[in-house]
């Protein structure tokens, strides 16, 4: 079975090169995928939120959740898999960025960015929450593009941070439940 999704991951990532890349797209698509490098653009975005009253408890949620992904996806499970990256394995596959030095499983992009993206989805409601989401989406679809991950890296990550991310933001409201009824 392990197998067959390695097989399909492969040939999602060759019809990605093969059909969607384009020389208009390349330069755009590494950009994007720079963006989540280290997580930098979602920890300067909850810095600062951090510093509006009204969208602080949100930053902070934020940065708890992008060091609760790193800690589990980057020190735990990368570590656990050690999964090589595509473009050393998959024939014909060209890496439009320089080689990564950790390992593939799971997209520690995929995760910070669904890790933040659900907090902020959820802390702030409406349209800036919306654009967070989209901004995830398109991040981790530039680690497929580009060539750094395999779709079940990039799957994985996603859901490894939107449940980071949620989970979060249910602890914390279980808390601030507990604080009002306290109070009250």
């Amino acid at each position: 079975m392990l197998e067959q999704i390695g097989s399909v991951d492969a040939q999602i990532l060759l019809f990605i090169q093969n059909y969607l890349r384009n020389d208009f797209l390349n330069p755009i698509m590494c950009f994007i995928t720079s963006l989540g490098n280290y997580g930098l653009l979602w920890i300067s975005i909850s810095v600062v939120l951090l510093f509006n009253r009204k969208t602080r408890r949100a930053g902070v949620l934020s940065l708890i959740a992008l060091a609760a992904s790193h800690a589990i996806n980057t020190w735990i499970i990368k570590e656990l898999v050690g999964r090589v990256r595509p473009y050393e394995t998959v024939q014909g596959l060209i890496c439009l960025i320089p080689p990564e030095r950790s390992t593939s499983f799971p997209s520690g992009h995929s995760a910070s960015a669904f890790a933040s993206a659900t907090v902020l989805y959820r802390k702030l409601r409406g349209k800036a929450g919306v654009i967070f989401i989209i901004l995830a989406f398109v991040i981790a679809f530039s680690r497929l593009y580009v060539g750094v991950h395999y779709p079940t890296d990039v799957l994985c990550g996603c859901l490894s941070g939107f449940l980071i991310g949620y989970l979060t933001t249910v602890i914390d409201d279980r808390i601030s439940r507990k604080k009002e009824g306290a109070a009250a």
